[in-house]
């Protein structure tokens, strides 16, 4: 037939070349698909924000009973959190507020994850010993740290001294193993999973919460010299 190939003659034996034609993409559809792309990317950002906006929704709350809480996610390693913590202090006894603690323990840090397992052992003796352990360790940071701050068996025998001492001072016998069955740990990874979802990414991260379902339910304290202002103001705007 006129125009057709004429029939090859296959030939065992031989090596046969196949031609592989590709159509190159268009400048428009390039576009196109760059412009898909970029659409999928700021639909997973905004979806990401939107996650984050409501889980801080439901997380940043006041505990049951409260109007007005303030909320810190703290590192017991963190130096910036124990120049804090007096002040949040100070403010929930001015306003009469409780202060929800979340223990967000930073990877560059060697003992603060200890540290705060060793507070929630402290914790379940009684809730108020717990807080005065975190306040005994901010005021001994440096000297759990010591001079090497990469010498983590130094610091971890150190932050262990540290606790006999305040158990001792406070007639309690500290446990070769506080935490047998991960119990303790497993909160603070709990505390750090929450953070991660909310955004946290550094500490100290503070809020004051209201128990508003129609307003901001929080607002965070990025200038702490604003703290008592801030808790006046979500005061005013917590339900009733």
């Amino acid at each position: 037939m006129q125009g057709s190939e004429p029939a090859r003659l296959y030939v065992p034996g031989r090596i046969y070349k196949t031609r592989i034609y590709m159509k190159r993409a268009s400048p428009n559809m390039k576009m196109k698909k760059r412009r898909q792309l970029i659409s999928l990317l700021v639909l997973v950002l905004c979806g990401t924000v939107a996650l984050r906006a409501q889980s801080g929704n439901e997380i940043l709350r006041p505990p049951k009973g409260a109007k007005v809480a303030i909320v810190v996610f703290e590192d017991l390693e963190c130096p910036d959190c124990a120049r804090a913590a007096p002040l949040v202090e100070e403010a929930s006894k001015t306003y009469k507020i409780p202060v929800v603690r979340y223990d967000f323990p930073l990877p560059q840090h060697l003992w603060s994850f200890d540290a705060a397992v060793q507070a929630r052992y402290f914790g379940s003796k009684s809730p108020a010993l717990g807080v005065e352990f975190r306040e005994y360790i901010f005021s001994h940071q440096q000297e759990i740290t010591g001079a090497n701050p990469l010498d983590e068996t130094g610091q971890k025998q150190r932050l262990r001294a540290a606790s006999e001492k305040f158990a001792q001072a406070h007639k309690l016998a500290l446990p070769f193993v506080v935490d047998p069955q991960n119990k303790f740990a497993n909160a603070v990874r709990a505390d750090r999973d929450i953070g991660t979802r909310i955004g946290i990414q550094h500490t100290p991260t503070l809020y004051v919460v209201n128990n508003s379902r129609t307003g901001r339910p929080f607002i965070e304290v990025v200038d702490r010299s604003q703290l008592f202002q801030l808790i006046d103001q979500m005061i005013s705007e917590a339900g009733s």
